[in-house]
């Protein structure tokens, strides 16, 4: 027997060490039809790592999260624009600042066709600021603003941690005391108790002081920082000279010792900016609102300025910041623009959903009242005319009609799975009758009841609120 008689008559061996769907693509040529659908899912174009989708079961919460974000930033009368995601990379290099973890490690940068360097954006307020300076908003006037969207950053994914993830924006512009600071503040406490969390979440509040005041705090930390050159590590090492105050955010355990001998920013605030930070904490201690003061509380970004906060919670483990903000007067100068005033938050949310999810604070309706079944001929007719009546005569119902057949008993499983109140169920019968029967699905104490079309309407207005 020659050598290819051999190999022909020679079983494939799966070595242990080998996958199955690896298996498959190396054994193509040998595989039946039935076979086809492993390699199509071996093949199958996935989401982008750290791009997620949010499924038809997790829109209710995000859903109702959006909502009451609508509502209070409406009770304060704040008004909402929609910002382009593409923006000129030079808009976050400026504003960000180039020695940022932002700017340096994690934008979506890209030439276009006519060689523009485009970047997706990954911070919302040098956009809103960018297209308040090019429509003119800001001249002699005060603006409330809040927008909502994606946002990109090429970081290493993880839970509350998304390359694309959507955030909430808050930005004023215009308004130089103190009291708006405060009503930021407040907006976020009442939005926090209409969801259900305020008793998670921990405000935390530090003055940054002016420009001025920071290039002498700057100093004194430098020459802090460099006698103790060996304890720092690499980051903090190439942010020393650039970015100092960016050290004093690490997250590295090993350098939190020598952050804390540190000099504290505090000591270095002039009068004004005191004033204007007790001038928040006492409208905070006036309504109530509890608050720990954290001097080593610093932003992210460059922009900021005298008032920073954070909303943070014990209950995400180290992605424990749930809403964060604070005032940024000298970015719009930065910009190209006049000198001005500006103070607002940004708030991811998938951190802010995670901790919803996490204390189960909010039962959500079903996204459907009733589901109606169809059984015949006449009946599949007849039932989505009925349909439309239903939906003219009662505002706001959720009505849910099977489509594609099936028997009585498959559709009834729909209905029972759709988490309706109630099941319209119509055959040919009650089609000749003029009727429909009504089963509730949800509430033993009622029965199954058989009666006329506009009976049926006149029950379901009574029943679904």
């Amino acid at each position: 027997m020659g050598e290819g008689q051999k190999a022909k008559g020679k079983k494939t061996q799966l070595s242990p060490f080998v996958s199955f769907d690896i298996y498959l693509l190396l054994t193509r040529s040998y595989l039946n039809p039935w076979h086809q659908p492993y390699l199509n899912m071996a093949n199958n174009i996935q989401a982008i790592r750290g791009m997620h989708d949010v499924l038809p079961e997790q829109t209710p919460l995000w859903q109702y999260a959006e909502q009451c974000i609508r509502d209070v930033l409406g009770a304060y009368g704040y008004s909402e624009i929609r910002l382009p995601i593409v923006e000129k990379t030079e808009l976050f290099k400026r504003s960000i600042g180039e020695v940022t973890d932002i700017v340096e490690k994690e934008m979506y940068t890209f030439d276009d066709r006519n060689g523009d360097s485009l970047t997706l954006r990954p911070e919302g307020t040098a956009g809103c600021l960018r297209a308040c300076l090019e429509h003119g908003l800001l001249h002699n006037q005060v603006h409330r603003l809040w927008y909502y969207g994606p946002m990109y950053r090429h970081e290493r994914p993880q839970k509350g941690r998304y390359r694309q993830f959507i955030q909430l924006g808050v930005e004023t512009y215009g308004m130089a005391g103190p009291d708006i600071d405060a009503e930021l503040i407040l907006i976020m406490d009442r939005l926090w108790k209409k969801l259900g969390i305020r008793d998670k979440v921990r405000l935390q509040l530090n003055s940054l002081g002016t420009i001025a005041e920071r290039i002498v705090y700057r100093e004194s930390l430098v020459s802090y920082f460099q006698r103790r050159l060996e304890q720092l590590d690499e980051d903090s090492l190439r942010r020393l000279e650039a970015n100092p105050l960016r050290i004093l955010d690490t997250k590295n355990p090993a350098m939190q010792d020598v952050v804390a001998g540190a000099p504290e920013l505090t000591d270095f605030l002039g009068d004004e900016s005191r004033q204007h930070f007790n001038a928040i904490t006492a409208i905070l201690d006036d309504l109530g609102i509890g608050y720990e003061l954290n001097s080593r509380l610093v932003r992210g970004l460059d922009y900021y300025s005298k008032t920073v906060f954070e909303w943070v919670t014990d209950e995400l483990g180290s992605q424990g910041t749930v809403c964060a903000g604070g005032r940024y007067d000298g970015l719009i100068e930065q910009l190209g623009g006049k000198p001005n005033h500006a103070v607002g938050f940004a708030m991811g949310m998938e951190r802010l959903l995670a901790l919803m999810e996490t204390l189960e604070c909010v039962q959500l309706a079903s996204s459907v009242d009733v589901y109606m079944i169809r059984v015949g001929d006449a009946a599949e007719q007849a039932g989505m005319r009925f349909a439309e009546i239903l939906r003219n005569e009662i505002p706001g119902l959720k009505l849910q009609v099977n489509c594609g057949g099936g028997s009585f008993k498959s559709q009834f499983k729909k209905a029972d799975k759709s988490g309706a109140e109630f099941a319209i169920i119509l055959g040919d019968d009650e089609v000749s009758r003029g009727e429909v029967s009504i089963k509730p699905l949800r509430n033993n104490e009622l029965e199954q009841q058989n009666m006329s079309q506009q009976q049926a309407i006149e029950f379901l207005q009574m029943q679904i609120d």
